[in-house]
């Protein structure tokens, strides 16, 4: 028997929304924790002030589990650190640290040791069995999501290895779900949740810019690319975005397009940044990296959050168990 991920979090329906930089901030992830699932917020390269102030929005804004992400592999080891001290001694018990990929086995046995639920995103068997081995609830990644992107499987090839190696782990299918149906087929490969990135982006809660959301309500799956060209603030992982002119014609050159604001601070954006343009970046905003996953095909309005999580929560398990081997119970 294994449990639902409603069960291991607390949390009604068994969906996780994703932790996007710049997008998910504290109204979008409180939301999504008010409607019964798990928001999260991004919290990117935030440390010191800008974290705080972003963690007092959150803790402020739900009283549900709910997540903050943190991506190893775009801050250093103190720097890491120094996030996770911070989420640990300014938040509650009831908020979960999320990774995107893999740090080290300490980092694991530190949150773990705190009593905090952990989430963590891979893209492949061996990563997945490890963060698993180590307390975590794994996301299994396809290569069908938006965003940067850790391995080469689609989300249901890695859900269904991942299941054959786990027979008794939280396993979540994160990549190209944008609607029930698609849901149910990553259910049906051995998920018992799914994560939503693409679906939340469009929300009336999240930071995205309104070119940005958009974009993607008017785009199919042919509109997407994997490519490696927004490598500035994370260089070396492909990514699944929109295709743009800079994505046509990455010999451009890298200089400045845009303006943003990231809590209080001022930053120039530059051509081939990885920062996504939210509702406080200005300037060529068609230029820019916008992380954007097949199921763009699936999506054409921008409804609340409440109500992408209502329309899930249709096929999706709560709280309960799974008999090992078999559909829900």
């Amino acid at each position: 028997m294994r449990s639902t991920l409603a069960a291991v979090l607390g949390i009604d329906v068994s969906l996780l929304q994703s932790g996007m930089g710049g997008v998910a901030g504290a109204e979008l992830a409180c939301a999504v924790s008010n409607a019964g699932a798990a928001g999260c917020v991004g919290g990117y390269k935030l440390v010191g002030d800008a974290l705080s102030a972003m963690l007092a929005r959150l803790i402020a804004g739900t009283d549900r589990p709910v997540g903050v992400n943190l991506i190893p592999e775009v801050v250093g080891p103190d720097e890491l650190d120094q996030q996770v001290t911070q989420v640990l001694d300014e938040t509650p018990q009831h908020v979960h640290l999320s990774l995107f990929g893999m740090p080290g086995d300490a980092v694991f046995d530190r949150i773990t040791a705190a009593g905090r639920h952990l989430v963590v995103q891979v893209g492949t068997v061996e990563d997945g069995v490890r963060a698993a081995g180590l307390g975590a609830v794994v996301v299994a990644q396809g290569i069908e999501a938006g965003g940067h992107l850790l391995g080469e499987s689609t989300r249901d090839e890695l859900v269904t290895a991942l299941r054959e190696k786990l027979p008794a782990a939280c396993i979540v299918a994160a990549g190209g779900i944008g609607s029930p149906g698609e849901a149910g087929r990553a259910l049906a490969a051995g998920a018992d949740g799914v994560l939503l990135g693409t679906a939340f982006v469009v929300a009336r809660e999240s930071r995205a810019h309104p070119y940005f959301k958009g974009a993607v309500t008017a785009a199919g799956e042919a509109d997407t690319v994997i490519s490696d060209v927004y490598e500035i603030g994370w260089p070396g992982r492909r990514h699944r975005v929109l295709e743009t002119a800079v994505t046509r014609d990455p010999d451009q050159a890298k200089n400045f397009i845009g303006r943003t604001v990231v809590e209080g601070r001022k930053f120039l954006v530059p051509r081939f940044s990885a920062a996504v343009p939210t509702d406080a970046t200005s300037g060529r905003i068609e230029e820019m990296a916008m992380y954007c996953g097949l199921s763009c095909g699936a999506i054409s309005d921008e409804p609340p959050a409440a109500s992408i999580v209502a329309e899930f929560a249709r096929v999706l398990p709560g709280s309960g168990v799974v008999e090992t081997g078999k559909g829900q119970r």
